[in-house]
């Protein structure tokens, strides 16, 4: 193992297998009996044309708050559920399923994105998958979905490795501009709320 300082705290980074972050990152899942609830709520509104996840903030802040040994979990300002349809067309089906999450958790904001749209959005070529869409993503922490199978088990989808996720890195993707990438590093505060993370050296060779 070794440790790196950012002059805002440290963190042991991990060497370990990457084949065990997934199994991390159930387990964090597990553990978090709201996250559960919720994953519950989105896995009973699924259908085999349309495996709704949730992504970004949802996971990505379960990590940061468990490397920083929070007692308590940062308040998500939203929870992004995403799915991949490239038969559907118009907004009705995102508009639904966001209303009836909003019904079952109203104190939460939902944002639901169906990613086979999203391309033309962002002025992208078409996605050809969920995780493809996903590896378009400004930081690479943030392309990180869940979701609760039939069995209770969770399924992990992620564009990129989990490993730099539980180093406490923040990661450009390249895809993206990086001013895009710094943009969203500051209006969200992510480096104020969690104190300890560090933005990848090859990020910090654009400042």
């Amino acid at each position: 193992m070794a440790s790196f300082n950012n002059g805002r705290g440290d963190i042991t980074r991990m060497r370990n297998n990457p084949n065990e972050y997934p199994e991390k990152l159930t387990k964090l899942l597990v553990q978090d009996e709201n996250r559960i609830q919720l994953l519950k709520s989105i896995q009973a509104l699924s259908r085999p044309s349309y495996r709704l996840y949730v992504a970004a903030g949802f996971v990505r802040n379960l990590v940061w708050d468990s490397l920083h040994q929070y007692q308590f979990s940062t308040p998500l300002n939203d929870i992004d559920v995403i799915y991949f349809d490239d038969q559907e067309e118009g907004l009705e089906r995102q508009r639904t399923i966001e209303k009836e999450l909003s019904k079952q958790h109203p104190l939460y904001h939902w944002q639901v994105k169906n990613q086979a749209v999203m391309h033309s959005r962002n002025g992208d070529k078409p996605y050809e998958s969920l995780q493809d869409a996903m590896s378009y993503w400004p930081e690479k922490e943030t392309a990180i979905a869940v979701r609760l199978l039939d069995n209770d088990q969770i399924e992990i989808v992620h564009a990129f490795q989990l490993e730099s996720l539980f180093e406490g890195l923040v990661s450009y993707n390249n895809k993206r501009d990086y001013q895009v990438f710094l943009n969203r590093v500051n209006r969200k505060h992510w480096l104020e709320k969690w104190p300890k993370l560090q933005l990848s050296i090859a990020d910090l060779d654009h400042l």
